[in-house]
């Protein structure tokens, strides 16, 4: 028997407590550049156990929907935040863990502007752009010792729009 998820417009009350939605919205924080540039300040909480912080770029394929989705991971040594580089819409999928796994997932479509600071330890789906080029800025641990935990279902979730 599979599993089907419907995504939904992503906002910041659908994601608390498992994610930070990371947008410009409403009015800047203060003016600077001479007024020229309103700045949002601290828009994610960056939370990293025993190690140093960085950014990359990850450029993926992009995916279609309906997604199968076959596996969910985490970080236990901290948060990773996802700011895309492109206009497109991007699949994210939050769950919380119950004794060890992921429980009762819940798929997101994020679009431009809007990026995804995924809490220390939140089971989430890999990156998922819906269209190329896939690029994206990551900000997370990036110490070498290991941070990653995977689960894989038994039978791939369907992921569809809403």
């Amino acid at each position: 028997m599979s599993t089907t998820l419907k995504a939904v417009p992503i906002t910041q009350d659908a994601i608390a407590g498992l994610a930070e939605l990371i947008e410009a919205r409403g009015e800047a924080d203060k003016l600077i550049n001479q007024d020229q540039c309103g700045r949002f300040h601290n828009r994610a909480t960056l939370d990293v156990v025993d190690g140093e912080v960085g950014i990359s770029v990850f450029k993926s394929a992009s995916f279609s929907m309906p997604f199968k989705m076959e596996m969910m991971e985490r970080h236990p040594f901290g948060s990773q935040a996802f700011l895309p580089m492109q206009e497109g819409e991007y699949l994210v999928v939050l769950a919380e863990d119950k004794d060890g796994k992921p429980h009762a997932p819940r798929a997101y479509i994020a679009g431009a502007g809007q990026g995804v600071n995924i809490g220390r330890n939140v089971w989430h789906g890999v990156l998922c752009p819906l269209s190329d080029p896939g690029l994206f800025m990551v900000v997370d641990r990036v110490t070498d010792s290991p941070n990653l935990e995977e689960h894989w279902f038994d039978q791939a979730i369907t992921i569809e729009r809403q």
